[in-house]
C-alpha cells in the first residue's frame, strides 16, 4: 500500500458524471484529499458538463478528480473530457476518472485506454484499489503534466 501523501495546498474539483446520482464516493474523495492538506470543492452528483468547465474556469484547480459508481463512467467520460480538451484555457488541466467505468466487471478496463487516449491523465478502474490513485496524487508535485496512460492497466 502507497503511503500517505501530503499534499502541499492542492487544490481540487471533485465530480461525479451528469448521468451518476452517487454521493458517498465524491465524500470519500473529498475526506482523502482534504486529509493529505487538499482544498476540495466537491460538486456532487448528476453535474452537467457545462458547470464542470465553468467550476475549473473560475478555481483553476490543480485536478479535476471525476467518479462514478452507475456503470456509464466511459461514456460521460468520454463526452466530458472531449469537451475539456477542446477548451483552450483548460488545456493543461489535469484530469482524472475513476470508479465502475462500465457495466461488464472486471473487463471494465478495456474502456481505460480510450479514455486515456481522448484526454484523461490517468483513469482508475473500481478494482484498482486506492493505490494508483495515491501514486497519481504523489505525481502532482512535478512541474510537467504525467504522460498520457491508463493507469488502470498500471494499477
Amino acid at each position: 500500500m502507497s503511503a500517505q501523501v501530503m499534499l502541499p495546498a492542492k487544490r481540487f474539483v471533485v465530480s461525479s458524471v451528469s448521468s451518476d446520482a452517487h454521493m458517498w464516493n465524491l465524500v470519500f474523495l473529498q475526506l482523502l484529499l482534504e486529509e493529505q492538506g487538499a482544498q476540495v470543492t466537491n460538486l456532487g452528483a448528476c453535474v452537467p458538463d457545462d458547470l464542470i468547465i465553468e467550476e475549473c474556469r473560475r478555481s483553476r484547480p490543480d485536478a479535476l478528480v471525476i467518479s462514478t459508481v452507475n456503470g456509464h463512467g466511459h461514456l460521460d467520460g468520454l463526452r466530458l473530457i472531449r469537451r475539456i480538451r477542446s477548451e483552450p484555457e483548460l488545456a493543461d488541466l489535469r484530469v482524472v476518472i475513476g470508479g465502475k467505468l462500465g457495466v461488464r466487471g472486471a473487463e471494465n478496463i478495456v474502456f481505460a485506454e480510450e479514455l486515456a487516449l481522448n484526454g484523461f491523465d490517468a483513469v482508475f478502474e473500481a478494482d484498482g484499489g486506492i493505490d494508483a490513485f495515491q501514486d497519481f496524487l504523489g505525481s502532482l508535485d512535478s512541474a510537467e503534466r504525467p504522460a498520457l496512460e491508463p493507469a488502470g492497466a498500471a494499477a
